[in-house]
C-alpha cells in the first residue's frame, strides 16, 4: 500500500487518486489517461506525466500525440501555474469506510500521515502482523496474503486485488516499510531478461484454431495483409498486418504472424499467393478460418503453471466513446510474475465501469486488433486515445471453461530458425513440411517509354499511389487509368505500372505529394514523355477483376513488388538486441541452392516474447538484404544461419519491406 496516495500500485508507477469531479481534458495525460502527475511539456506543445513519458521514451523516439521526433532530454517541467492547478484538484480519502473527507491532491499525503483514522488503523494492523511474524512466523508473504483478504481496513479495491493474487501487492505488504523498493519484483527490462535466462527454452509451441468471422456486409473487406504462397519461399500464407478498426481487428483473435491453413474448409496451404487472395476476398456473411498460431517458447515454469492457466476464457468487449477524448476509466498495470497488461481497477462512474463487462485482473490480449500479449500500459493507452469511437477489447479471464493446451511437436519444418529450436505443432493439424522445389523468382519487368501529343488542358487521367513518405517507402505506381484522359486513349500505361519519370523528371525518389505536383505541372504541356516499368508475374495471374474490385481499394499484390529491380528497393536497417541466452526469435527461408539458383531470404516466423517480436519493426515477409553490412545475396541457408547465431547481443538487419496483399 502506497503511503503517499493510500492505494495499491506498482512502486514504479504513478500514484492513484479518486477525484471528486470530472477533470478537464486539458489536464489529462494522453498516455495513462489520468490527471497529470509531475507534468512535462514537449517542444511540440503536448504535456504528459513524468513517469509516463519517461517509460514511453524508453521504447519510442516520437511524441505519442503527433508522432514528431522527440527525445526525453528536450522536454521540461510544466509551468508553476499548471502544477498548482493540478495540485489543487479535489480528491477523496481512499479509506472511505473510516474517513469521508475531501482535500486538495497535494494535501492527501499529509492527511494520511497525520489525520486519517483509516490509515492510522491500517498501520496499526500492519504493525501487529509484523510483530506476530517476528515471534515465529517466517513465511511472511503467505501470512499476509491469507490475512489481508479478511481485513476490512484495506481501501476499496485492495482486498479483491490481493484475493486475486496480485504478486506486486502481496510482496509490497510483506516488505519492511510501506512502499519500500523490493528488488525481487522490480519491473525492469533487466528483470525480464533474467527470467528468460533462468528458464531453459526447449521448443516452440504452436496450436491450430478455427475462427468464425461474421460480417454485417458480406462484401466488406476483412482488413488484413497477407504474404506467402506456394509460389514463394514462404510456402504458407502468413498474416503480415491487421488493419486498425477492421473486421479482423474487431474480432481480435488473428494476429500478425499467424499462418492461415484453411478458408471455409478449403486447404490453402498449397495454393499460390493470388489464389489465396481470391479465397480470402470471396464475399459472404460468415468466414471460417483455420489458423496456426505461434505461442512462443515452452519452458519448465510454463509447464508447471499450465494447470493455473487452463481454466480461463477469452472474452470480447466493445466500449463506445462519445468522442475521441472521452476516457474509458480503466487503470492498467504490468505484473512482475506474468507477461502482458492487466486491469488494476475500473474508475467509479467511468465508461468501462458502467458497461460492466470488464473486471479487475482481466488480462488484455489485444485492443482494436493490436497484439498486446507482450505490450505495455503506455502502448495500450496510445491505442485507446487515438481511437475515434469503438474500442474493441479481447481479454483473458479466469473461469471454469477449459482451454485446450498447446501440445509440443518435435518434428521440424523445412524453414531454418535463428532460434535453433524445433518448431511447435498441434494435435489437430501438425505443421507440414513445405515443399519449395517449385519456387523460382520468375516475376520480371519490362521498361516502356510512352510519348503522347495532347491538348494543354487535357488531363493525363490517372491516379497514383505510393511515394517514399509511405511507411513502406514504395515507388510511385498507377492505381487507376480513367476513361477521360489521354493515357486511357493511348492504352499503353496500365494500372500497376511503376512510374519512373515524366519529361525527364525523376519520380523514383519523390514522396506522394511531390509526385502529384510533378505530374500536374508537366501535364500542362503539349507533349508528355512517361517512362514506366511494367511488372510481369508470369506464374501468378491476378484474380479476375469482378472478385478483386468489389469493395476493395486497389493496390498491387505483395508478390508483384518482389519483381522490382533492386535500384527501386528502399532498404532500412533494423537493429536487434538480446541477452546472452536469448534467441533472436525469427525464422528465415530462401537462399542459394544449386537446383534453384539465388533466392531471396524472407522472414517467415516471429516468435512472441523474443527480441524480434518486442522490437516491432521486423515483419513476416520482409526480405533480408544484408546482415551487419554483409550482403546476403548468393549465400546459402546454411551460411546465413551460423552468421546470425554468432552475433552475441546485437545484430543489424538490412531489410526491404513490401506491404502484404490486402484482403
Amino acid at each position: 500500500l502506497c503511503c503517499e496516495c493510500g492505494q495499491f500500485h506498482l512502486l514504479l508507477d504513478n500514484h492513484l487518486y479518486n477525484f471528486q469531479d470530472e477533470v478537464d481534458d486539458e489536464l489529462i495525460c494522453h498516455i495513462c489517461l489520468q490527471p497529470l502527475l509531475q507534468p512535462m511539456d514537449t517542444p511540440c506543445g503536448h504535456t504528459y506525466c513524468f513517469k509516463c513519458l519517461e517509460n514511453f521514451m524508453q521504447e519510442y523516439n516520437f511524441c505519442p500525440m503527433d508522432r514528431k521526433k522527440l527525445s526525453f532530454q528536450q522536454c521540461h517541467k510544466s509551468s508553476l501555474l499548471v502544477r498548482n492547478l493540478l495540485d489543487k484538484l479535489i480528491v477523496f480519502c481512499p479509506f472511505k469506510a473510516e474517513c469521508q473527507q475531501t482535500m486538495q491532491r497535494c494535501e492527501l499525503e499529509a492527511h494520511l500521515q497525520n489525520r486519517c483514522p483509516g490509515f492510522k488503523k491500517y498501520r496499526s494492523e500492519l504493525q501487529q502482523r509484523k510483530n506476530s511474524v517476528s515471534k515465529g512466523k517466517e513465511d511472511l508473504p503467505a501470512k499476509v496474503e491469507t490475512n489481508t483478504s479478511k481485513d476490512p481496513e484495506v481501501p476499496s479495491g485492495g482486498s479483491s486485488l490481493l484475493a486475486e493474487s496480485s504478486a506486486a501487492a502481496v510482496v509490497s505488504l510483506g516488505t519492511a516499510e510501506p512502499g519500500l523498493v523490493n528488488p525481487a519484483f522490480e519491473e525492469t527490462e533487466e528483470g525480464e531478461s533474467l527470467i528468460q535466462k533462468c528458464n531453459y527454452r526447449t521448443s516452440l509451441v504452436a496450436e491450430t484454431t478455427t475462427i468464425e468471422i461474421h460480417r454485417e456486409d458480406p462484401e466488406e473487406e476483412l482488413g488484413m495483409r497477407i504474404v506467402g504462397g506456394k509460389d514463394t519461399p514462404l510456402g504458407n500464407i502468413v498474416v503480415q498486418e491487421v488493419l486498425r478498426d477492421s473486421v479482423i481487428a474487431a474480432d481480435g483473435r488473428i494476429a500478425p504472424g499467424d499462418h492461415i491453413l484453411e478458408v471455409n474448409g478449403v486447404n490453402i496451404s498449397s495454393v499460390t499467393h493470388c489464389q489465396a487472395v481470391s479465397f480470402l476476398r470471396h464475399p459472404g456473411p460468415v468466414l471460417h478460418l483455420m489458423v496456426l498460431q505461434e505461442k512462443g517458447f515452452s519452458n519448465k515454469s510454463a509447464q508447471q503453471d499450465s494447470t493455473s492457466t487452463a481454466n480461463r476464457e477469452v472474452i470480447h468487449v466493445t466500449l463506445i466513446k462519445r468522442d475521441r477524448s472521452e476516457p474509458l476509466g480503466i487503470k492498467l498495470i504490468r505484473k512482475t510474475d506474468e507477461a502482458g497488461i492487466f486491469i488494476l481497477d475500473l474508475l467509479e462512474g467511468g465508461l468501462a465501469a458502467k458497461n460492466g463487462k470488464l473486471s479487475r485482473n482481466d488480462r488484455v490480449l489485444s485492443i482494436n486488433g493490436q497484439d498486446l500479449r507482450q505490450g505495455t500500459p503506455e502502448a495500450a493507452a496510445q491505442i485507446i486515445q487515438t481511437t475515434e469511437s469503438r474500442v474493441n477489447f479481447v481479454i483473458l479471464r479466469q473461469s471454469g471453461m477449459h482451454l485446450s493446451d498447446p501440445v509440443e511437436d518435435s518434428s521440424t519444418s523445412n524453414n531454418s530458425s535463428s532460434s535453433s529450436s524445433s518448431n511447435g505443432g498441434s494435435p489437430v493439424h501438425h505443421r507440414r513440411r513445405v515443399d519449395q522445389s517449385h519456387y523460382r523468382r520468375r516475376s520480371h519487368y519490362q521498361k516502356k517509354t510512352v510519348a503522347i501529343k495532347k491538348e494543354p488542358k487535357e488531363s493525363l487521367g490517372i491516379t497514383i499511389g505510393g511515394g517514399r513518405d509511405n511507411k513502406n517507402k514504395l515507388p510511385i505506381y498507377v492505381t487507376s487509368v480513367q476513361p477521360i484522359g489521354c493515357l486511357f486513349r493511348d492504352g499503353r500505361i496500365k494500372r500497376g505500372d511503376v512510374l519512373l519519370s515524366i519529361n525527364g523528371i525523376d519520380l523514383t525518389h519523390l514522396n506522394y505529394y511531390e509526385a502529384v505536383a510533378a505530374l500536374k505541372s508537366n501535364a500542362a504541356s503539349h507533349s508528355v514523355v512517361l517512362k514506366a516499368l511494367e511488372i510481369l508475374c508470369l506464374n501468378s495471374p491476378e484474380p479476375s477483376p469482378d472478385l478483386k474490385d468489389q469493395g476493395f481499394g486497389w493496390s498491387p499484390f505483395w508478390i508483384t513488388w518482389l519483381g522490382l529491380p533492386s535500384y527501386l528497393h528502399c532498404c532500412q536497417d533494423i537493429v536487434l538486441n538480446k541477452g546472452n541466452l536469448e534467441s533472436w526469435g525469427f525464422s528465415i527461408v530462401g537462399g542459394f541452392e544449386e537446383s534453384k539458383g539465388n533466392q531471396p531470404f524472407f522472414i517467415k516466423t516471429i516468435v512472441p516474447g523474443t527480441p524480434a517480436f518486442r522490437d516491432r519493426k521486423l515483419k513476416c515477409g520482409d526480405e533480408i538484404v544484408a546482415v551487419n553490412g554483409v550482403p546476403a545475396i548468393g549465400m546459402s541457408n546454411s551460411e546465413l544461419i551460423p552468421m546470425l547465431k554468432e552475433q552475441r547481443n546485437k545484430v543489424t538487419l538490412t531489410v526491404v519491406s513490401w506491404p502484404g496483399s490486402l484482403v
